[in-house]
């Protein structure tokens, strides 16, 4: 294993690398081109043995990339914002089809106003679209989601398409040192791609077939019960990580503080970091502050929450994303969580960080004193804390 000093988005491509995709569609999208660039040289240079696919559009990209994987190739691509949005019509049929394709998706705010920073809108907006989704915090769980990701969405049990998440600019373009496994290290943990669900002339079967309304509950709802098995393959993949690799990882969320906090703030991403810290500022003037970090949007964690919660006397949710003329889509997914396990607690909602705005300590530190006074609301942070 080689320490380098990475951004979040060369991690990304060099843990792409290890797990040694044979096809890479690739089509260029700031904050995510440098993702693609990396491995077109890793592929020119030989490091890399792929097919590096350069096509016309984001909507072409994945469209190879099934193309590659409906033939039983390993593919990746990448996209951000409005790249993403304009590959929805393909994300559904790369679901429904049940091909695992691992995708890098560069958080950034979507149009218009026209903005090339990030927020987490673009990926937030497409959680119904089937796909696997997971959302990196480091550089270092970036390189180890790319190899984790084809673990988790090519398990025989799953065989559903990943959407890794890097938040952009602030996870994708800063620069960190990473630990990188050797090639050994990688296919020792990573097995070959094998599947049945692949055009085969020794083995003819249809793909991409229609089905009518007295079969197609079925097919759905078997692509329900693939996303619902990340659960338990999610566990499996960093267990075997963590054997090989010697880093653990957490499952679906992550806890910090929050067996005995009086009061945690629920999140997602890079900001985990600050929030992180403000909770060990927070503990040292006696204030029984705590973190929980949603690793994993798709499948939903639940049950998770529910125990990281149920202690609590107040909580609210921190996130870069607004469903517009309601709240933000994470916080509809929590309070619905604790709604159905019966659990009575005031959660308030927090928009921040809108076309990447900056989020300060100081404005998480006053969201926890928001919360000792028990109001529930839900706040738009950066337009003087007005309530929406």
């Amino acid at each position: 294993m080689a320490k380098k000093f990475l951004s979040g988005n060369e991690a990304f491509a060099e843990g792409i690398r290890l797990a040694r995709p044979q096809v890479i569609s690739a089509y260029p999208i700031t904050p995510q081109t440098i993702v693609v660039e990396r491995l077109s040289e890793m592929v020119e240079d030989g490091s890399l043995k792929a097919e590096f696919i350069h096509v016309e559009s984001e909507h072409s990209a994945l469209s190879c990339a099934m193309g590659a994987s409906a033939v039983g190739a390993r593919a990746f691509t990448a996209t951000s914002s409005q790249g993403l949005l304009y590959m929805v019509e393909c994300l559904v049929y790369a679901s429904g089809g049940r091909f695992p394709i691992v995708m890098m998706n560069a958080n950034r705010s979507t149009a218009l106003p026209w903005n090339i920073y990030g927020d987490q809108r673009d990926s937030i907006a497409l959680l119904d679209s089937g796909w696997i989704q997971s959302y990196a915090e480091n550089a270092q769980e970036a390189l180890d989601l790319a190899l984790m990701s084809y673990y988790i969405a090519e398990h025989k049990n799953v065989s559903t398409p990943y959407m890794a998440n890097l938040d952009g600019f602030v996870l994708t373009h800063t620069y960190e040192v990473v630990d990188v496994p050797t090639q050994e290290q990688a296919d020792a943990f990573l097995p070959r791609f094998e599947t049945e669900n692949k055009l085969d002339f020794a083995h003819p079967r249809n793909l991409g077939f229609s089905a009518g309304p007295d079969h197609n509950t079925q097919f759905k709802y078997k692509e329900h019960l693939g996303l619902l098995r990340v659960r338990e393959i999610v566990n499996e993949a960093e267990a075997r990580f963590a054997e090989i690799f010697g880093r653990r990882y957490t499952g679906l969320t992550e806890n910090y503080r929050t067996k005995d906090a009086d009061f945690i703030l629920v999140t997602l991403g890079s900001i985990s970091g600050l929030v992180r810290e403000v909770v060990d500022g927070l503990r040292e003037k006696n204030i029984k502050a705590g973190l929980l970090r949603l690793r994993y949007l798709r499948p939903f964690p639940d049950e998770e929450i529910v125990r990281a919660l149920s202690g609590a006397k107040a909580a609210a949710v921190l996130e870069k994303d607004i469903s517009f003329g309601g709240d933000g889509t994470v916080y509809t997914n929590v309070t619905a969580a604790l709604q159905k396990a019966g659990v009575r607690l005031p959660v308030s909602d927090y928009i921040v960080g809108l076309g990447g705005r900056n989020i300060s300590a100081e404005e998480i530190e006053q969201i926890f004193e928001e919360l000792k006074r028990g109001a529930v609301k839900t706040v738009f942070l950066g337009i003087g804390g007005e309530d929406a």
